[in-house]
């Protein structure tokens, strides 16, 4: 696989989780990948294993919602590796809580974060890519951008990189750069929230799995593999687009159906 032999990549977020399988899987197809996240031990990390098997890869240590030293990074980014043909906004955050407990300041934090920090991403890239004339961008939103799973902020951020999305698609259309969103379901991760729940039930992740037409939840290479797709020549025709990369879980609820619809029925006529 070659899909990327001339491409300089960024990931953000990609200490770890999804963001270090799609910097794995971009490699592995051949780009040049400038791994970015604020954790600089994760991020070194995830470039030494890059290299090691036998990938080019860097580490860059940046705060995405501070631009001006973002920027910078980017120029260091573009001297050091190359003009930057795809852009993945993967770098996330979520604190899990509810609107009526949720304190003033996390709210901003997760808007702070995934929205701010995906719009000084953009704003980063965007006027260098359309000097050149060609890039591409794929954001990690969410299936939370667009139905109620619970953490409001994040969603409500989700949200807005969604309809994000579909602005920059539409006004840099015409400068050759496409940008496209994927909408992840639950995936299988070591991150701060995921530890936390699987501390209190160990279980988590197969009990989530049942509401999933597949039967599980999501693993990272699903998303890298999705990343990969969307960030290609084979999908330079496709821009604007929310692809859920989610088992299922937005097109019905089978468990709800057959625990509770079927059996309302089956009461019903036996009444």
């Amino acid at each position: 696989m070659a899909r990327y032999s001339d491409t300089t990549a960024i990931v953000t977020g990609a200490a770890h989780g999804i963001g270090r399988a799609i910097a794995a899987r971009l490699a592995a197809e051949g780009a040049a990948v400038a791994v970015l996240d604020i954790d600089g031990a994760g991020v070194e990390e995830t470039a030494g294993l890059l290299r090691d098997a036998g990938h080019d890869a860097r580490a860059y240590r940046a705060d995405i919602t501070d631009f001006p030293s973002l920027d910078a990074v980017v120029s260091q980014i573009e001297q050091e590796m190359g003009p930057v043909g795809l852009l993945v906004n993967n770098a996330a955050y979520t604190d899990a809580g509810d609107l009526e407990g949720m304190a003033l300041d996390a709210w901003h934090r997760e808007v702070e974060i995934n929205l701010h920090g995906t719009y000084h991403c953009l704003r980063s890239v965007l006027p260098r890519m359309t000097e050149r004339r060609a890039g591409a961008i794929v954001n990690i939103a969410s299936v939370n951008g667009v139905r109620y799973f619970g953490n409001p902020s994040y969603s409500a951020a989700k949200a807005g990189i969604i309809n994000l999305t579909q602005s920059v698609a539409s006004e840099y259309g015409k400068h050759n750069i496409r940008c496209n969103a994927i909408l992840p379901g639950s995936v299988r991760t070591d991150n701060a929230s995921w530890k936390i729940r699987q501390q209190k039930d160990p279980g988590i992740f197969q009990k989530l799995g049942r509401w999933y037409p597949l039967g599980r939840v999501g693993e990272p290479e699903d998303i890298a593999k999705a990343v990969a797709f969307l960030g290609s020549q084979d999908a330079d025709y496709i821009t604007g687009v929310a692809l859920p990369v989610d088992g299922g879980l937005l097109s019905g609820m089978n468990v709800m159906i057959g625990e509770f619809v079927f059996e309302s029925d089956k009461e019903a006529a036996e009444a």
